[in-house]
């Protein structure tokens, strides 16, 4: 007997335009202009675009498997690239702007780029990175004019592309190829590359779509400001034409006033990104007034959500506040709170959805009898979870698959995950542990404060003492007594900080996390 089977379709990353200009073709990937104005491309343009730029790839040399950095601002080129390259089978991988030059073109060296294709205003960055990165053979610039020159070609790509024939072959090549490249923002430790698969990336769409996830539609507009240049920007530029919802891209204008703008301009239901973007949304709207009416839902991730700002967003702007859990690993969502949930609040991380499973350890990496109730170390694997870094041989998972996150975690008794801390921010002061994160919880839920953060400074008697830093709203004035007073009885005494300093802006780093390696340089110190 014969069994019978499904089709062979390999799960490559192209279907999501392919299908986009196909069923949606005339739904908008509207993109911010520095002078204010928008630019629209409809699914149907991007696809041929992005065909095109694909072919013009190929005639500079690229194949499967050739990596192509980009560096550049969330806009319609930087997806248009995103599917010229990944569809034809080369490796994306992107550069974070907000980085030194050495450290990108260090990147780029590891990673072995051929081609840098970089937004025109961040030209002589491009140019330091290339003139460090021997591998990179031009620079093509994106949203702008190149008005310098450099020691590598450069060529603004838009005079190519009409005359580019277009001709170019996507997906042909199996769906565990690498699509992506990025590197780990390093706000621990030194940055690693991650490799993300058409596989895993299309997995980690679909596991996104789902009603008690992010629930993308058609009749959303989605802003994205969480960049492109950093995990695949929570895979929007895969969801958004997966399901025809109109994309919404800031270009490098992240600051309140603009996106306030933006958003009342373009109709967005849904804003996704950092916590200190909202807050900076937050703080220009009750600064100027204005509202926002067709804005629904704002999904953050990526750094801890402080209470005082969730209530303050879900007052001031009457919108519901998903909070979520991720890694650069993880492609990156790990857990997201459903939009209706009612037990929602800003500890809570969420539940996984299919496709992710969680397991608590001790320290030892033994597996905690009772997974819910109790703290341990949080492992994670799945089919969009990283097995090795680049270049690395050696997989940084166990016989089992499971990745160690390195956070602190807790699984409550409805299967939420609650980050509880991480393990390489434990402060050791007369040898036992201090979690900064719930000194930072207790802070962080102040209406006065906007900003918390907790590092261990060098004590000559205890090894290490905690220091709070915090970042004030403006106006408002509280002394350090009242800033701790609430920890009494929330937290062991002699958790208690001995001192507080007070930053005029709390240092962040390049993906909008709080910058805890430059604190501890700047205050660890006796």
């Amino acid at each position: 007997m014969i069994d019978g089977r499904m089709q062979d379709y390999p799960l490559t990353l192209n279907r999501f335009l392919d299908h986009a200009a196909r069923w949606h073709g005339e739904a908008e990937v509207a993109t911010a202009r520095h002078d204010g104005s928008v630019a629209r491309v409809s699914y149907a343009e991007l696809r041929e675009r992005s065909l095109a730029i694909s072919s013009l790839l190929a005639g500079f040399g690229i194949a499967q498997g050739d990596r192509v950095a980009t560096l550049a601002w969330n806009s319609a080129a930087h997806v248009e690239l995103w599917y010229a390259v990944m569809g034809m089978g080369a490796v994306c991988h992107t550069l974070n702007p907000r980085l030194t030059g050495p450290q990108l073109a260090s990147m780029a060296v590891q990673s072995g780029a051929k081609i840098l294709v970089a937004s025109a205003d961040l030209l002589p960055l491009a140019k330091l990175i290339a003139e460090r990165a021997p591998g990179i053979e031009r620079i093509l610039l994106i949203d702008g004019e190149a008005g310098e020159s450099a020691s590598v070609p450069v060529t603004e790509l838009e005079d190519l592309i009409a005359d580019a024939p277009g001709n170019a072959t996507w997906g042909d090549f199996p769906e565990t190829a690498p699509a992506g490249l990025c590197f780990t923002s390093g706000t621990t430790g030194a940055p690693k590359g991650v490799t993300y698969t058409h596989r895993g990336s299309f997995l980690h769409t679909l596991r996104s779509l789902q009603a008690d996830v992010m629930a993308f539609t058609s009749r959303d507009a989605v802003l994205a400001v969480v960049p492109m240049f950093h995990a695949n920007a929570w895979g929007l530029p895969f969801a958004l034409p997966a399901v025809g919802g109109k994309l919404v891209l800031p270009g490098r204008q992240a600051d309140g006033a603009s996106l306030a703008r933006l958003i009342a301009a373009e109709g967005v239901t849904i804003g996704v990104g950092v916590p200190t973007v909202w807050l900076g949304l937050v703080d220009h709207l009750e600064a100027v007034g204005g509202e926002l009416p067709a804005l629904e839902r704002l999904i953050v991730g990526g750094a801890p959500m402080a209470p005082a700002l969730m209530e303050r967003l879900e007052a001031r702007l009457g919108v519901t506040v998903q909070t979520s859990w991720g890694m650069t690993e993880l492609s990156p969502l790990g857990v997201i709170a459903p939009p209706d949930d009612p037990h929602r609040n800003a500890a809570v991380s969420g539940r996984p959805a299919i496709g992710v499973d969680l397991r608590l350890t001790d320290a030892g990496g033994a597996p905690l009898p009772e997974q819910r109730g109790g703290e341990g170390h949080l492992h994670v694997r799945g089919a969009s979870v990283v097995d090795r870094y680049f270049g690395e041989e050696a997989p940084v998972t166990d016989a089992e698959g499971w990745f160690p996150t390195g956070d602190l975690a807790r699984i409550d008794a409805r299967g939420n995950l609650i980050i509880t801390g991480r393990a390489k921010d434990l402060i050791r002061s007369g040898g036992e542990w201090i979690n900064p994160a719930e000194i930072e919880a207790v802070v962080g839920a102040l209406p006065q404060v906007s900003l918390a953060a907790v590092i261990g400074r060098q004590d000559a008697k205890w090894g290490e003492r905690p220091v709070l830093l915090v970042e004030m709203r403006g106006g408002d004035e509280i002394d350090d007594a009242e800033l701790l007073a609430p920890l009494s009885g929330r937290v062991a005494p002699w958790w208690i900080p001995d001192a507080v300093v007070r930053l005029d802006a709390m240092p962040l780093a390049p993906t909008g996390k709080i910058d805890k390696i430059r604190l501890r340089n700047d205050y660890g110190a006796c």
